[in-house]
């Protein structure tokens, strides 16, 4: 069935789930024992967060079946794909905590909703971050589909967030460990999925987290995070860009027209990036850091400056197209609220002003550093986060806005 995924050849049951002599663990939360039983189907990525959420939903008393999302299929055999193993272990924590498991492919709907728009977006100039698309189009739409045809009531994930439900629908909001929050990269579902949705390690740290994976003996508690682009993984960015869009080389130029070096193709490239230009130590110049500041997609030229503090790295205003508001309610145009324009960044404090629809103007209090189009900016009311947009345009204050290319 379309959206649903193909389930693949590979099934585990579990043995009887280890249990706590406690009658209520600290890490367990009042509000959040049930007076029924619930089909809960889990995404289970064979890495500790994941894990532990579905013990702690197994230890709250549901029925857990856990899902392993194969999303990427090409690179098996590659020596940076870890999906063979991961597999591996999502089988191994489900055996631990006893419940069933199955892997189901949506490597068809992630090439065709988020992979297809990633591509575009680089030839654009633009700087995506798929992992965004991957929420509301795979994990939170693709395979709820394929869990409410398993009959499941809810999707839980190993996410670090919270939900808080209210009589005017579903509220998204920070988890406590704020250094692992992942609201930034959740901002783009809807209400159906967050309806849906559990996060049953939103309350805790991740350092909680993987105590209660050691004592409870589930395999991965030491398991490294994983890293980087989701179908990326640790590989060399330029390298696996390269397989799918032609490098176009052209100079790289000052802002005056001084060319300082060459460039292997400006969708290699994006704003603030300062490693891996290749122009370090030229003669007539002081010893600063180069830094990526524009891309001429026209000319096909990329524009570099010295130093961090350069002020054509920076920005004030922002302009957002495509803007999700998660309650269906935009706030007042005109609003003081919080933003941030990249993950793990602190929420910096700006006004918003409607432009028409969909489309939206951020004038932040002080400069954001190399906002780059294509990224998101998502936005805050204190723990709230209400939704976000994808950059389209950058200005300094009282200057007009300009766009890549």
């Amino acid at each position: 069935m379309q959206g649903q995924g193909e389930t693949l050849p590979f099934s585990f049951c579990g043995s009887t789930p280890r249990r706590s002599p406690f009658a209520l663990p600290w890490f367990i939360r009042r509000d959040l024992i049930v007076k029924r039983k619930r089909r809960i189907v889990i995404g289970l990525s064979g890495g500790v967060d994941s894990a532990v959420a579905a013990w702690l939903l197994q230890r709250e008393g549901h029925e857990v079946i856990g899902v392993f999302m194969k999303n990427w299929e090409d690179d098996d055999t590659d020596e940076y794909c870890t999906s063979r193993q991961d597999l591996v272990d999502a089988a191994a924590v489900a055996d631990v905590i006893g419940i069933e498991i199955e892997a189901v492919n949506f490597a068809r709907e992630y090439r065709e909703r988020v992979f297809a728009d990633f591509l575009n977006d680089y030839q654009a100039g633009r700087t995506p971050n798929p992992d965004v698309l991957c929420n509301s189009e795979i994990k939170f739409n693709a395979f709820l589909d394929h869990a409410l045809s398993l009959g499941a009531e809810r999707i839980a994930t190993g996410h670090y967030a919270q939900l808080r439900r209210t009589e005017d629908g579903v509220l998204l909001l920070k988890a406590v460990d704020r250094a692992k929050d992942q609201t930034y990269f959740l901002h783009r579902l809807d209400q159906r999925q967050l309806d849906r949705t559990l996060f049953p390690i939103g309350h805790l740290t991740k350092s909680a987290v993987r105590t209660i994976a050691r004592e409870q003996r589930i395999p991965t508690y030491a398991k490294k995070d994983s890293t980087g682009i989701c179908f990326i993984g640790e590989r060399p960015f330029r390298d696996f860009l390269a397989r799918y869009l032609p490098k176009t080389a052209g100079p790289i130029e000052t802002p005056d027209g001084r060319v300082v070096g060459r460039h292997q193709g400006l969708a290699y490239y994006t704003l603030g990036q300062r490693q891996g230009l290749g122009i370090g130590g030229k003669r007539g110049t002081d010893e600063s850091a180069w830094f990526v500041a524009g891309k001429d997609l026209a000319r096909n030229v990329l524009t570099v400056v010295q130093g961090h503090d350069d002020p054509r790295l920076h920005a004030q205003t922002l302009e957002v197209d495509a803007m999700h508001w998660i309650g269906n309610r935009p706030p007042v145009s005109g609003s003081r609220l919080a933003a941030k324009i990249r993950y793990r960044m602190a929420d910096a404090p700006c006004r918003l002003d409607r432009i028409d629809d969909d489309s939206w103007r951020a004038g932040f209090d002080a400069p954001q550093w190399a906002p780059a189009p294509g990224q998101y900016l998502v936005v805050y009311d204190g723990d709230v986060c209400l939704g976000g947009g994808v950059i389209t345009a950058t200005a300094m204050a009282d200057a007009p806005a300009a766009a890549v290319g």
